[in-house]
């Protein structure tokens, strides 16, 4: 999918005012979940997003490992942390940030492989899973976000 268009279909979902909005939530989401995805994950998200996106996931873990942190398993935190990263990179409340982190996941679900989805849903707790499509990776269906168990 294009930059573009991975950009309008946010925004229409985040029901964000304008691009630039949109832009920065868009970042903001991919910056977070570089972070708390561990960084060889991150490396096939971002090689299948566009270049200018693809470097919001690449930079925590090129961060953490500058600064002598393991990047094998990412950070560990959870939803509420989630949400107040992306609320203070975005520069919206937590619930903006709620919304548009589900529409950036949204978006990435229809952008990304099905095997790679999968894979984030497997690497993120149940809370941040959350925010996924229905059905994703947990074997849910249907109508709101599916209930996994355990916890990463």
């Amino acid at each position: 999918m294009h930059h573009d268009e991975m950009i309008g279909k946010i925004q229409a979902l985040a029901r964000l005012p304008d691009r630039g909005s949109t832009e920065r939530a868009t970042r903001a989401v991919l910056r977070t979940l570089g972070e708390r995805l561990p960084a060889g994950l991150a490396d096939h998200v971002a090689a299948q997003l566009p270049p200018d996106l693809a470097a919001c996931l690449r930079r925590p873990a090129e961060s953490a490992a500058a600064g002598g942190r393991d990047t094998g398993s990412g950070e560990r935190f959870d939803l509420v942390a989630f949400t107040g990263r992306v609320s203070d990179r975005a520069g919206t409340g937590e619930d903006a940030a709620l919304r548009e982190s589900a529409a950036v996941l949204e978006v990435l679900d229809a952008a990304l492989s099905p095997e790679l989805m999968d894979k984030i849903a497997a690497a993120l707790p149940v809370d941040i899973g959350a925010l996924l499509p229905s059905g994703r990776a947990g074997g849910g269906g249907g109508g709101g976000p599916r209930g996994r168990t355990g916890t990463r």
